[in-house]
């Protein structure tokens, strides 16, 4: 995973930068999404940490750092127990629900290790390679996929009969990966800048994919419904990948120390989780356009993270920077010691720190265009459809009311028929 960075902690969100991508028109540089901080759970000691991973069936979070995994109920807030023993240092979680366990690994001993999700007890460890890291659970075939990232390999257990099943060759150096539900697991091949694409039946690669321009990809997320990937890379970027083809669609600017994605499919939102202290925000408009929409402070060292889908709720882990101590020999800020914390941030719903990208009169302009006649009612509205905000329009033609709505961030027309 990747490094650490310096930046203050913010709390209510503004806007940072905002670099439009091509391909979006709009008069007015579209606006950060606002999101404050509701909540911080202190994890304590070890501060070394790595994957956060948000369990949406029993709303639990579990934290991987140091030597073991602390859980924290990702409603109330309250850490609810810990799984510990992995000396070697532990990096990533699945959860097989099913089967009532959970798995992480001890990444130096090159072991995956369960236990019982009810009690935290560990139970049988497995053999996988040298620096397992991230694992994700597959509901499709009810296989754990562990991404063992410089062995350059991936893991393939069984968890109901709690045996390793296969081992795949990923061809250099890996870091994260995102299922498609459909039987495709796609990993980010860090070394080679590429996503290496497996067959989750057959558990074969059946594609590398090269991304040209992204350098050490980290963080991975996908639009099951767009069949986009999103890659975080190294280098500032956000690389948006066809997932049926592997062409490069376009890419888009994130912030510094990056080391995880995620997409939010109900508000169409992407964000990169930054060490520099930021979530670089992306809205995906449709399959092929997206708008960069700035970053929101979180803390410095902020760099993984994961989301709630159905509420939006973002969790960060981050820990304090001992600002007057100089940093370790490989350029890691001295952190204050018990310090890490898991940040909620949580969606100002109806607040936007800046206002919609069209304004009401060039939205009415659009719609007299697509619908010629007289304005008897205009509103500014939040619904489901485009980016969830539009302008209305009550149009009377010859006296037959059509209403004609305007997405008021991309200009698209959402709706143009007779009022019912």
């Amino acid at each position: 995973m990747n490094k650490i960075r310096k930046r203050m902690l913010g709390t209510l969100i503004g806007v940072a930068s905002v670099i439009p991508c091509a391909g979006i028109a709009a008069t007015e540089q579209p606006a950060t999404p606002a999101y404050r901080v509701t909540r911080t759970v202190s994890l304590g000691a070890p501060d070394r940490w790595d994957y956060v991973v948000y369990d949406a069936m029993s709303h639990r979070v579990y934290v991987a750092h140091g030597n073991l995994v602390t859980v924290v109920d990702g409603d109330k807030g309250e850490v609810i127990g810990q799984v510990d023993g992995f000396a070697g240092g532990t990096h990533g979680v699945g959860i097989s629900t099913d089967t009532g366990m959970g798995f992480s690994d001890d990444g130096e001993a090159g072991t995956v290790t369960a236990f019982d999700l009810k009690t935290f007890a560990r139970g049988k460890t497995l053999k996988a390679e040298h620096d397992a890291d991230g694992m994700v659970f597959d509901a499709h075939t009810h296989h754990l996929f562990v991404i063992d990232g410089d062995s350059g390999k991936i893991t393939v257990i069984d968890p109901k009969a709690l045996t390793v099943i296969a081992t795949i060759e990923g061809g250099g150096g890996l870091e994260f990966g995102v299922l498609d539900g459909r039987g495709k697991f796609f990993v980010d091949g860090a070394e080679k800048g590429e996503i290496v694409v497996i067959d989750t039946a057959t558990n074969k690669v059946t594609a590398h994919w090269p991304m040209a321009g992204c350098v050490k990809p980290h963080g991975i997320a996908m639009d099951r419904k767009t069949h986009r990937l999103f890659a975080s890379c190294a280098n500032h970027l956000l690389t948006v990948v066809n997932a049926a083809n592997g062409a490069v669609v376009t890419q888009l600017p994130i912030g510094d120390r990056n080391d995880g994605a995620a997409f939010d499919p109900k508000r169409m939102l992407l964000f990169a989780s930054n060490g520099d202290g930021t979530l670089s925000v992306i809205r995906e408009v449709s399959a092929d356009h997206y708008e960069a929409l700035g970053s929101i402070p979180t803390a410095v060292t902020g760099r993984t993270m994961d989301l709630d889908p159905d509420s939006g709720r973002l969790y960060v882990a981050a820990a304090k920077v001992d600002a007057s101590a100089p940093p370790a020999a490989n350029g890691r800020p001295k952190l204050v010691p018990g310090s890490l914390q898991l940040m909620f941030l949580d969606p100002v719903e109806g607040a936007h720190s800046k206002g919609p990208a069209l304004t009401m009169d060039q939205a009415e302009v659009e719609a007299l265009k697509a619908r010629p006649g007289r304005i008897v009612k205009k509103e500014f509205e939040r619904e489901k459809g485009g980016s969830g905000r539009r302008y209305s329009f009550d149009i009377d033609v010859d006296g037959v009311i059509y209403e004609v709505g305007i997405d008021a961030e991309t200009g698209e027309i959402l709706e143009n028929g007779k009022e019912s």
